[in-house]
């Protein structure tokens, strides 16, 4: 297989914000996340997010097909409640990027397409000035009934690239399980890097 990975532009992503959207859906799924998704509600989020100033939206395609996609964007691009955690720790959202989601089908991954998304979302933070790129991940208890046998935290592969978790900083985002009823919260750890 034969991948290429660009970062799009804002009518490519338009182009593609179907198929997008369904990858992001189907990867979310998945364990960690277990997200129940909704493509139309996934669709309106990647719109948003690529309007904002020096938003990238990175992509890896198999010929034709997206098969992986990684965002990010300024901070300051970001709803006024999400920064505020990170203005209440000192942390100056102005010199702050935001690193969205990064997603990959399961037979894609191991081949570097990983660190390729991190490599242009960096790219792009630096090139918009910023001085330090930020995550979030979701914390799962280890006794969670839908946690694969062979499950490998990314920890490792985000600490060989120079992200640290920040000491404390868990914020909650919502979203509904397969299993729940409607969304509820879920515990989110922060993951900082400085350039």
């Amino acid at each position: 297989m034969t991948v290429t990975i660009d970062a799009l532009t804002g009518g490519e992503v338009l182009a593609a914000i179907d198929d997008l959207a369904a990858l992001r859906v189907t990867v979310f799924a998945q364990w960690p996340y277990l997200y129940d998704g909704d493509g139309g509600y996934e669709a309106d989020y990647l719109r948003e997010f690529v309007e904002a100033p020096g938003a990238v939206l990175v992509a890896a395609r198999d010929g034709g097909r997206i098969v992986g996609a990684a965002t990010a964007s300024a901070m300051t691009a970001q709803k006024a409640e999400f920064q505020a955690p990170f203005t209440v720790r000192g942390l100056d959202v102005d010199k702050l990027f935001y690193f969205g989601e990064s997603v990959l089908l399961p037979e894609y991954r191991g081949q570097g397409i990983g660190h390729a998304f991190f490599d242009h979302r960096e790219a792009q933070a630096r090139h918009c000035g910023a001085q330090a790129a930020t995550f979030a991940a979701v914390i799962r208890p280890s006794d969670h009934p839908d946690r694969p046998a062979d499950y490998s935290p990314l920890d490792a592969f985000w600490q060989k690239r120079g992200y640290a978790p920040v000491e404390g900083f868990v914020t909650e985002f919502a979203w509904k399980d397969h299993r729940d009823e409607g969304a509820t919260p879920k515990p989110m750890q922060h993951w900082l890097r400085r350039f």
